[in-house]
């Protein structure tokens, strides 16, 4: 903890004219100087105030219900029998819907909800929590599912459907729009989640429709996404602390006035 303090007195003996008017015009101008001082370290400790009620950052056994019914149910398509030939129905729907038509927009659209999470604070979105620390959510969620991502294709092995490459299994787009669609609606919260999570739906659906997927890689891919997001936020409560954002300012002023020597005092005294 730090402490500084400013002492400021400003002497009206001498003054001829009116002494009283002077010590209210000085006194009048310190104390909006005090305001003024005080504000800012106020406004930009709204986000600790904010972090004492923080439920986004806690861990409820619920938020595992989606991502395992999801992650599981993409893990039995990939060798049950019943299942395969579920998914392979599903791709020769869109094969025949699609024909030769192919929308590549996927490739590109994949980040908006990641980008929306960082962004949408500062076209008035009501933000939980500071950039800087949505920042680090999203470096954190896109880290670990990427890591899962990764791990699990190389030790699954499933084939496209559209060629001998053997990275199918779980769908990589689709994971990074469900993450970014889950830290959406923590962040900002159900309504703009929903539509977060539109958008990571259309990834999906497209990456069947491309015929990059099979069904179970996109389920799996979702619900890989959205665990990814909400470990993020369970661990931003030790990230804060590693960055030392834990640390709040409190400022307090003290006004005296000294009738013997006709001076006006203003301490000021901020703690860090």
């Amino acid at each position: 903890m730090q402490k500084i303090s400013i002492f400021v007195m400003l002497k009206t003996k001498g003054m001829n004219t009116k002494p009283h008017l002077y010590i209210c015009l000085r006194f009048s101008a310190l104390l909006v100087l005090g305001i003024l001082l005080t504000a800012r370290p106020a406004f930009a400790a709204k986000p600790d105030s904010l972090r004492v009620v923080d439920e986004s950052c806690r861990f409820r056994p619920q938020q595992l219900i989606a991502p395992t019914v999801l992650i599981t149910t993409g893990a039995i398509g990939v060798s049950n029998g019943w299942f395969c030939d579920r998914k392979n129905d599903v791709r020769e729907n869109f094969e025949n819907w699609r024909g030769d038509r192919r929308f590549k927009i996927d490739e590109y659209v994949q980040y908006l909800p990641v980008a929306a999470h960082l962004g949408l604070g500062f076209v008035g979105a009501d933000a939980r929590h500071p950039f800087r620390e949505r920042i680090v959510v999203a470096a954190t969620g896109c880290i670990i599912m990427q890591n899962i991502v990764s791990v699990t294709k190389h030790f699954v092995n499933e084939k496209r459907p559209d060629s001998n490459a053997t990275n199918s299994f779980p769908s990589g787009h689709t994971a990074t729009a469900f993450v970014g669609a889950e830290m959406v609606r923590k962040e900002y919260g159900n309504a703009w989640g929903a539509g977060a999570y539109v958008v990571a739906g259309g990834i999906g659906f497209l990456r069947l429709y491309n015929d990059r997927h099979w069904f179970n890689d996109v389920l799996a891919g979702a619900g890989i996404g959205i665990l990814a997001a909400n470990a993020a936020y369970w661990i931003l409560p030790a990230e804060r602390k590693l960055f030392r954002w834990d640390q709040t300012t409190e400022m307090s002023i003290l006004p005296v006035y000294n009738i013997d020597n006709h001076s006006f005092s203003l301490a000021f005294t901020a703690m860090f």
